[in-house]
C-alpha cells in the first residue's frame, strides 16, 4: 500500500492505493483503519466527489474508503466499453474490496453511475452487501442524461478532441456543483480529464451506460431485506428528486432523506447533512 500527501489543505483524507489486478487502485479514505468501514463508489467523477464528508464520516466513528474505479480518478488502467459496464465494475469493485481486506457484509453507497454499480453489488452474487445507500443515484430508466448518451455513439467519440471533453465536463460540473465554485475547485475537479487516458476511459464509461442495469436490478432490490437510504439533493436536473421518490415508495425497506437545495453533488452543498444521514444509517444496529 502506498500513501501521498494529503489531496487539500481542508481535509485530513489521505489517499492511499493497492494493485487489483496486477495495477494500482487509488482511494481516499480517513479515520480509523479499524472502523467500520463505508465504500464510497463514483459515477461520472472520481473519488474528489466524497472529499467534502470523509473527515465527518470519521468524525461518526466509521472509516470512508472513495475509491477510483479503474482508468478513471488516480486509479491506472484504461476502460474499454465492455470493461466500463456496470457488471464489470461491480466484479472490480468486488476485487477491490478482496484486496483490501475488506470483510462481507459491506456497507455500500454510490453516487450517480456508481449507484447503479451499488445495485449491482446488492442484487448480484459477488460480496454480501449489509446496506446500500444510494446519493443522487441513476435508478429505472434515468440514465444515460443526453450529455452523457451522445457519446454513445462511436462517431461522437473518435471525433471529440480532449479539449472538448474538457469543456463538456466543465460545463456539467457547473451544474451539478450546485453552487458558485472558484477556478480552483473547477480546476481540481477536471485534472484527471487532463490525462487522455483518463478522457479515453471516460469515454467509453459514457459508452456503456445504459438503464437497462438498473431497470433489471429492480425486482430483486424489491425482495432484498437489506436496509436502503437514499440521501437526495432536491435541486438536481441530472437526477430528479421524482425518481428517489419512486424508489422509495416502491421498494422496501427504504428511506429517503430529502438535502434541500442541493444539486447533484449534495456533498458540496451539505455536506454535514449528507454525512449525517450515511453515518447514522450505516451505525444503525442489524436488523433481527
Amino acid at each position: 500500500m502506498t500513501s501521498s500527501a494529503r489531496p487539500s489543505s481542508q481535509s485530513s483524507a489521505r489517499r492511499a492505493g493497492i494493485e487489483v489486478d496486477g495495477l494500482h487502485a487509488s482511494y481516499l479514505t480517513a479515520g480509523d483503519p479499524k472502523a467500520t468501514a463505508v465504500l464510497l463508489l463514483h459515477g461520472t467523477y472520481w473519488s474528489r466527489v466524497w472529499l467534502p464528508i470523509l473527515d465527518d464520516l470519521a468524525a461518526a466513528g466509521l472509516r470512508p474508503i472513495a475509491v477510483d474505479l479503474p482508468g478513471l480518478g488516480r486509479s491506472a488502467g484504461e476502460l474499454t466499453p465492455e470493461t466500463a459496464a456496470v457488471p464489470a465494475l461491480a466484479s472490480w469493485v468486488a476485487r477491490f474490496a478482496s484486496v483490501l481486506g475488506l470483510a462481507d457484509p459491506l456497507n455500500v453507497v454510490g453516487h450517480d453511475i456508481g449507484g447503479a454499480v451499488a445495485q449491482h453489488l446488492l442484487t448480484g452474487d459477488q460480496v454480501e452487501v449489509a446496506r446500500l445507500g444510494l446519493v443522487n443515484s441513476v435508478t429505472y430508466d434515468s440514465w444515460p442524461v443526453p450529455a452523457v448518451a451522445r457519446f454513445r455513439d462511436p462517431a461522437v467519440r473518435a471525433a471529440v478532441t480532449q479539449e472538448e471533453l474538457l469543456a463538456a465536463r466543465r460545463k456539467a460540473l457547473t451544474a451539478a456543483i450546485g453552487r458558485p465554485a472558484s477556478e480552483d475547485e473547477i480546476t481540481e475537479y477536471l485534472a484527471p480529464w487532463t490525462d487522455p487516458r483518463v478522457a479515453r476511459s471516460w469515454l467509453c464509461l459514457a459508452a456503456a451506460a445504459d438503464g437497462r442495469y438498473t431497470l433489471d436490478a429492480v425486482p430483486a432490490l424489491a425482495t432484498s431485506p437489506a436496509p436502503k437510504l437514499l440521501v437526495w439533493g432536491t435541486e438536481d436536473t441530472f437526477q430528479p428528486i421524482s425518481y428517489a421518490e419512486r424508489f422509495a415508495d416502491q421498494t422496501p425497506n427504504t428511506s429517503l432523506i430529502r438535502i434541500p437545495g442541493a444539486g447533484h453533488i449534495p456533498m458540496e452543498n451539505d455536506p454535514a447533512a449528507v454525512a449525517g444521514a450515511i453515518a447514522d444509517f450505516v451505525r444503525q444496529a442489524p436488523q433481527s
